[in-house]
Protein backbone atom coordinates (compact mmCIF):
# COMPACT_ATOMS: atom_id res chain seq x y z
CA UNK A 1 0.00 0.00 0.00
CA UNK A 2 1.31 3.41 -0.93
CA UNK A 3 1.43 5.55 2.19
CA UNK A 4 1.11 9.30 2.34
CA UNK A 5 4.08 11.34 3.42
CA UNK A 6 3.92 13.91 6.18
CA UNK A 7 4.69 16.87 3.98
CA UNK A 8 2.71 20.09 3.79
CA UNK A 9 -0.86 19.71 2.61
CA UNK A 10 -0.25 22.49 0.13
CA UNK A 11 2.51 20.52 -1.58
CA UNK A 12 -0.10 18.18 -3.09
CA UNK A 13 -3.39 19.01 -4.85
CA UNK A 14 -5.67 17.17 -2.41
CA UNK A 15 -4.06 14.56 -0.15
CA UNK A 16 -6.27 12.62 2.22
CA UNK A 17 -5.62 10.33 5.16
CA UNK A 18 -7.65 7.54 6.72
CA UNK A 19 -7.82 7.39 10.52
CA UNK A 20 -9.09 4.32 12.41
CA UNK A 21 -10.25 4.74 16.00
CA UNK A 22 -9.93 1.47 17.91
CA UNK A 23 -12.25 1.09 20.89
CA UNK A 24 -13.37 -1.49 23.43
CA UNK A 25 -16.31 -1.45 25.80
CA UNK A 26 -16.07 1.39 28.34
CA UNK A 27 -13.89 3.65 26.19
CA UNK A 28 -13.05 7.17 27.38
CA UNK A 29 -15.42 9.70 25.84
CA UNK A 30 -12.98 12.58 26.41
CA UNK A 31 -10.43 10.89 24.15
CA UNK A 32 -13.01 9.97 21.53
CA UNK A 33 -14.19 13.58 21.35
CA UNK A 34 -10.65 14.92 21.21
CA UNK A 35 -9.79 12.80 18.18
CA UNK A 36 -13.08 13.15 16.31
CA UNK A 37 -13.80 16.83 16.89
CA UNK A 38 -10.24 17.99 16.24
CA UNK A 39 -10.16 16.17 12.89
CA UNK A 40 -13.68 17.36 12.06
CA UNK A 41 -12.68 20.97 12.63
CA UNK A 42 -9.55 20.46 10.52
CA UNK A 43 -11.81 19.27 7.70
CA UNK A 44 -13.85 22.42 8.15
CA UNK A 45 -10.81 24.73 8.15
CA UNK A 46 -9.13 23.28 5.08
CA UNK A 47 -10.56 23.78 1.60
CA UNK A 48 -10.09 20.10 0.70
CA UNK A 49 -11.20 18.04 3.76
CA UNK A 50 -8.32 15.59 4.21
CA UNK A 51 -9.43 13.23 6.99
CA UNK A 52 -11.66 10.16 6.80
CA UNK A 53 -12.41 8.40 10.06
CA UNK A 54 -13.70 4.93 10.97
CA UNK A 55 -14.49 3.23 14.28
CA UNK A 56 -13.25 -0.32 14.78
CA UNK A 57 -13.42 -2.93 17.53
CA UNK A 58 -12.67 -6.63 18.00
CA UNK A 59 -16.16 -7.86 17.11
CA UNK A 60 -17.76 -4.80 15.56
CA UNK A 61 -21.24 -3.60 16.52
CA UNK A 62 -22.26 -1.05 19.13
CA UNK A 63 -20.00 -0.25 22.06
CA UNK A 64 -20.65 2.17 24.90
CA UNK A 65 -18.44 4.53 26.85
CA UNK A 66 -18.63 4.87 30.64
CA UNK A 67 -21.10 7.72 30.14
CA UNK A 68 -23.46 5.39 28.27
CA UNK A 69 -23.13 6.89 24.79
CA UNK A 70 -22.95 4.38 21.95
CA UNK A 71 -20.74 4.19 18.89
CA UNK A 72 -21.21 1.84 15.93
CA UNK A 73 -18.02 -0.01 14.98
CA UNK A 74 -16.80 -2.40 12.30
CA UNK A 75 -14.44 -5.30 13.10
CA UNK A 76 -10.66 -5.12 12.88
CA UNK A 77 -9.26 -6.29 9.56
CA UNK A 78 -6.14 -8.35 8.93
CA UNK A 79 -4.74 -5.89 6.37
CA UNK A 80 -5.81 -2.40 7.50
CA UNK A 81 -5.38 0.40 4.98
CA UNK A 82 -5.51 3.28 7.47
CA UNK A 83 -2.67 5.77 7.65
CA UNK A 84 -3.15 6.33 11.38
CA UNK A 85 -4.82 4.47 14.23
CA UNK A 86 -5.80 5.81 17.64
CA UNK A 87 -6.39 3.26 20.41
CA UNK A 88 -8.55 4.78 23.14
CA UNK A 89 -8.14 4.09 26.83
CA UNK A 90 -11.06 2.96 28.99
CA UNK A 91 -10.02 3.73 32.61
CA UNK A 92 -9.06 0.07 33.16
CA UNK A 93 -5.53 -0.91 32.04
CA UNK A 94 -6.40 -4.57 32.74
CA UNK A 95 -9.29 -4.64 30.26
CA UNK A 96 -8.65 -7.57 27.86
CA UNK A 97 -9.76 -5.43 24.93
CA UNK A 98 -6.60 -3.33 25.34
CA UNK A 99 -4.24 -6.25 24.70
CA UNK A 100 -3.71 -5.47 21.03
CA UNK A 101 -0.15 -6.47 20.20
CA UNK A 102 -1.11 -8.32 17.00
CA UNK A 103 -3.57 -5.64 15.92
CA UNK A 104 -0.98 -2.92 16.42
CA UNK A 105 1.51 -4.89 14.32
CA UNK A 106 -1.07 -5.28 11.55
CA UNK A 107 -1.09 -1.48 11.28
CA UNK A 108 2.61 -0.78 11.70
CA UNK A 109 3.59 -3.55 9.27
CA UNK A 110 1.66 -1.70 6.59
CA UNK A 111 3.22 1.67 7.32
CA UNK A 112 0.61 3.17 9.65
CA UNK A 113 1.41 5.13 12.79
CA UNK A 114 -0.40 4.00 15.93
CA UNK A 115 -1.27 6.29 18.84
CA UNK A 116 -1.97 4.52 22.14
CA UNK A 117 -3.79 6.65 24.69
CA UNK A 118 -3.68 6.42 28.50
CA UNK A 119 -4.65 2.87 29.57
CA UNK A 120 -4.04 1.55 26.04
CA UNK A 121 -0.49 2.90 26.30
CA UNK A 122 -0.02 1.45 29.79
CA UNK A 123 -1.18 -1.98 28.64
CA UNK A 124 1.15 -1.90 25.62
CA UNK A 125 4.14 -0.85 27.74
CA UNK A 126 3.38 -3.61 30.27
CA UNK A 127 2.90 -6.30 27.61
CA UNK A 128 5.96 -5.27 25.60
CA UNK A 129 8.19 -4.51 28.58
CA UNK A 130 9.06 -1.10 27.16
CA UNK A 131 9.37 2.41 28.53
CA UNK A 132 7.15 5.16 27.20
CA UNK A 133 4.43 7.62 28.14
CA UNK A 134 1.06 7.05 29.72
CA UNK A 135 -1.20 8.99 32.05
CA UNK A 136 0.57 9.62 35.35
CA UNK A 137 -2.07 7.59 37.26
CA UNK A 138 -1.35 4.55 35.09
CA UNK A 139 2.39 5.05 35.52
CA UNK A 140 1.98 5.07 39.31
CA UNK A 141 -0.05 1.86 39.12
CA UNK A 142 2.56 0.13 36.94
CA UNK A 143 5.33 1.19 39.32
CA UNK A 144 3.41 -0.35 42.20
CA UNK A 145 2.99 -3.60 40.31
CA UNK A 146 6.35 -3.86 38.58
CA UNK A 147 8.62 -1.93 40.91
CA UNK A 148 11.23 -0.48 38.57
CA UNK A 149 8.86 0.51 35.74
CA UNK A 150 9.85 3.92 34.36
CA UNK A 151 7.27 5.93 32.47
CA UNK A 152 7.99 9.28 30.90
CA UNK A 153 6.35 12.32 32.47
CA UNK A 154 5.93 13.77 28.95
CA UNK A 155 2.61 13.98 27.10
CA UNK A 156 3.80 11.43 24.53
CA UNK A 157 6.74 9.25 23.64
CA UNK A 158 7.59 8.14 20.11
CA UNK A 159 9.06 4.71 19.45
CA UNK A 160 9.19 4.24 15.69
CA UNK A 161 5.61 4.03 14.37
CA UNK A 162 4.13 3.60 17.87
CA UNK A 163 3.38 6.67 19.96
CA UNK A 164 2.37 6.16 23.60
CA UNK A 165 0.44 9.07 25.05
CA UNK A 166 -0.98 10.41 28.30
CA UNK A 167 -4.46 10.56 26.77
CA UNK A 168 -7.35 12.45 28.38
CA UNK A 169 -7.18 16.20 27.60
CA UNK A 170 -3.70 15.86 26.13
CA UNK A 171 -5.25 13.88 23.27
CA UNK A 172 -6.21 17.19 21.67
CA UNK A 173 -2.55 18.25 21.66
CA UNK A 174 -1.53 14.95 20.07
CA UNK A 175 -4.10 15.29 17.28
CA UNK A 176 -3.19 18.95 16.74
CA UNK A 177 0.47 17.91 16.46
CA UNK A 178 -0.52 15.39 13.79
CA UNK A 179 -2.49 18.04 11.89
CA UNK A 180 0.51 20.38 12.04
CA UNK A 181 2.80 17.64 10.75
CA UNK A 182 0.52 16.69 7.86
CA UNK A 183 -0.71 20.14 6.84
CA UNK A 184 0.91 23.28 8.23
CA UNK A 185 1.52 25.18 11.44
CA UNK A 186 -0.99 27.83 10.38
CA UNK A 187 -3.75 25.25 9.84
CA UNK A 188 -2.89 23.67 13.18
CA UNK A 189 -3.17 27.01 14.96
CA UNK A 190 -6.46 27.83 13.22
CA UNK A 191 -7.97 24.57 14.48
CA UNK A 192 -6.62 25.22 17.98
CA UNK A 193 -8.12 28.73 17.96
CA UNK A 194 -11.57 27.45 16.96
CA UNK A 195 -11.35 24.96 19.82
CA UNK A 196 -10.29 27.75 22.22
CA UNK A 197 -7.16 25.70 22.85
CA UNK A 198 -4.69 28.34 23.96
CA UNK A 199 -1.48 26.43 23.34
CA UNK A 200 -0.43 23.37 21.40
CA UNK A 201 1.85 21.36 23.65
CA UNK A 202 4.45 19.18 21.97
CA UNK A 203 5.30 15.61 22.92
CA UNK A 204 8.05 16.67 25.31
CA UNK A 205 5.75 18.92 27.37
CA UNK A 206 5.38 17.63 30.89
CA UNK A 207 2.05 16.41 32.17
CA UNK A 208 0.47 19.18 34.30
CA UNK A 209 1.35 17.60 37.62
CA UNK A 210 5.01 17.98 36.65
CA UNK A 211 4.76 21.75 36.24
CA UNK A 212 5.18 22.49 32.54
CA UNK A 213 5.29 26.16 31.53
CA UNK A 214 2.58 27.16 29.00
CA UNK A 215 3.86 28.04 25.54
CA UNK A 216 2.72 27.93 21.93
CA UNK A 217 5.99 26.85 20.33
CA UNK A 218 8.57 26.72 23.10
CA UNK A 219 10.22 29.96 21.94
CA UNK A 220 9.18 33.25 23.57
CA UNK A 221 9.89 35.51 20.58
CA UNK A 222 8.12 33.17 18.18
CA UNK A 223 5.12 32.92 20.50
CA UNK A 224 4.87 36.71 20.61
CA UNK A 225 5.22 37.02 16.83
CA UNK A 226 2.31 34.60 16.35
CA UNK A 227 0.19 36.50 18.87
CA UNK A 228 0.86 39.75 16.98
CA UNK A 229 -0.16 38.08 13.72
CA UNK A 230 -3.34 36.71 15.30
CA UNK A 231 -4.24 40.16 16.61
CA UNK A 232 -3.68 41.80 13.21
CA UNK A 233 -5.51 39.70 10.62
CA UNK A 234 -7.64 42.39 8.96
CA UNK A 235 -4.74 44.83 8.68
CA UNK A 236 -1.61 42.64 8.59
CA UNK A 237 1.49 44.01 10.29
CA UNK A 238 4.58 44.20 8.07
CA UNK A 239 7.21 41.73 9.23
CA UNK A 240 9.53 44.69 9.81
CA UNK A 241 7.12 46.07 12.41
CA UNK A 242 6.81 42.70 14.09
CA UNK A 243 10.57 42.29 14.52
CA UNK A 244 10.81 45.88 15.75
CA UNK A 245 8.18 45.09 18.37
CA UNK A 246 10.12 42.00 19.42
CA UNK A 247 13.50 43.69 19.36
CA UNK A 248 15.11 41.05 17.15
CA UNK A 249 16.32 40.98 13.55
CA UNK A 250 14.29 39.82 10.56
CA UNK A 251 16.84 37.09 9.95
CA UNK A 252 16.49 35.86 13.52
CA UNK A 253 12.69 35.62 13.18
CA UNK A 254 13.04 33.79 9.86
CA UNK A 255 15.35 31.24 11.48
CA UNK A 256 12.89 30.67 14.30
CA UNK A 257 9.99 30.10 11.91
CA UNK A 258 12.08 27.71 9.84
CA UNK A 259 13.39 25.80 12.88
CA UNK A 260 10.13 25.44 14.78
CA UNK A 261 7.44 25.60 12.09
CA UNK A 262 9.23 24.74 8.81
CA UNK A 263 7.92 27.85 7.09
CA UNK A 264 8.59 31.58 6.69
CA UNK A 265 6.99 34.42 8.67
CA UNK A 266 5.20 35.69 5.55
CA UNK A 267 4.08 32.19 4.56
CA UNK A 268 2.72 31.45 8.03
CA UNK A 269 0.92 34.80 8.22
CA UNK A 270 -0.63 34.40 4.78
CA UNK A 271 -1.88 30.89 5.51
CA UNK A 272 -3.32 31.95 8.85
CA UNK A 273 -5.34 34.60 7.03
CA UNK A 274 -6.44 32.12 4.35
CA UNK A 275 -7.60 29.68 7.02
CA UNK A 276 -9.73 32.39 8.56
CA UNK A 277 -11.10 33.10 5.09
CA UNK A 278 -12.10 29.44 4.74
CA UNK A 279 -13.99 29.61 8.00
CA UNK A 280 -15.84 32.76 6.91
CA UNK A 281 -16.62 31.28 3.49
CA UNK A 282 -18.26 28.22 4.96
CA UNK A 283 -19.92 29.67 8.03
CA UNK A 284 -21.10 33.19 7.13
CA UNK A 285 -23.06 34.96 4.40
CA UNK A 286 -20.34 37.58 3.88
CA UNK A 287 -19.47 38.22 0.26
CA UNK A 288 -16.16 36.93 -1.09
CA UNK A 289 -14.97 40.53 -1.38
CA UNK A 290 -15.87 41.23 2.26
CA UNK A 291 -14.10 38.08 3.37
CA UNK A 292 -10.97 39.03 1.46
CA UNK A 293 -10.91 42.43 3.13
CA UNK A 294 -11.61 40.94 6.57
CA UNK A 295 -8.58 38.71 6.16
CA UNK A 296 -6.23 41.43 5.00
CA UNK A 297 -6.36 40.85 1.23
CA UNK A 298 -7.05 44.22 -0.34
CA UNK A 299 -6.75 42.88 -3.90
CA UNK A 300 -6.43 39.57 -5.71
CA UNK A 301 -7.97 37.41 -2.98
CA UNK A 302 -9.75 34.98 -5.35
CA UNK A 303 -6.67 34.56 -7.56
CA UNK A 304 -4.41 33.88 -4.58
CA UNK A 305 -6.97 31.52 -3.05
CA UNK A 306 -7.21 29.44 -6.22
CA UNK A 307 -3.41 29.28 -6.59
CA UNK A 308 -3.15 27.82 -3.08
CA UNK A 309 -6.21 25.56 -2.84
CA UNK A 310 -6.93 24.77 -6.48
CA UNK A 311 -10.49 26.10 -6.33
CA UNK A 312 -11.99 29.61 -6.27
CA UNK A 313 -13.78 30.86 -3.16
CA UNK A 314 -17.02 31.09 -5.18
CA UNK A 315 -16.71 27.47 -6.36
CA UNK A 316 -15.89 26.21 -2.88
CA UNK A 317 -18.92 27.91 -1.36
CA UNK A 318 -21.21 26.65 -4.14
CA UNK A 319 -19.90 23.09 -3.86
CA UNK A 320 -20.45 22.97 -0.11
CA UNK A 321 -23.96 24.43 -0.43
CA UNK A 322 -25.03 22.02 -3.18
CA UNK A 323 -23.34 18.90 -1.88
CA UNK A 324 -23.34 19.55 1.84
CA UNK A 325 -20.32 20.05 4.04
CA UNK A 326 -18.22 16.86 3.93
CA UNK A 327 -16.83 17.63 7.36
CA UNK A 328 -20.29 17.39 8.91
CA UNK A 329 -20.90 13.85 7.62
CA UNK A 330 -17.28 12.77 7.59
CA UNK A 331 -17.89 9.82 9.91
CA UNK A 332 -19.49 8.15 6.90
CA UNK A 333 -16.89 9.32 4.39
CA UNK A 334 -15.87 6.67 1.92
CA UNK A 335 -18.92 4.47 2.51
Amino acid sequence: MAKKTTTSLLASPSPSWTVDILVCEGFVLTEMSAVVDTLRIANRVLAQPPFRIYFRSAQGGQLSCRAGLLVETTPYVDRPDADFAFVLGNTDPDHPGLSLGRVIKSYTNRGARVYLLAEAAARYLKDQGRAGATHWENAALLRERQGLFEASHALASEDGPVITCAGMGATTDIVLALIGRLTSAAAQLSVANIMLHEQVRDYSSLQPFAGAKPTITGDRDLDQAIRLMQANIEEPMPIGEIVAELGISTRSLERKFKTYLATTPNGFYREMRLNKANNLLLNTTMSVREIGLACGFQNGFSTLYKSIFGITPFALRKRRRLGGDPSIDFLNAGE
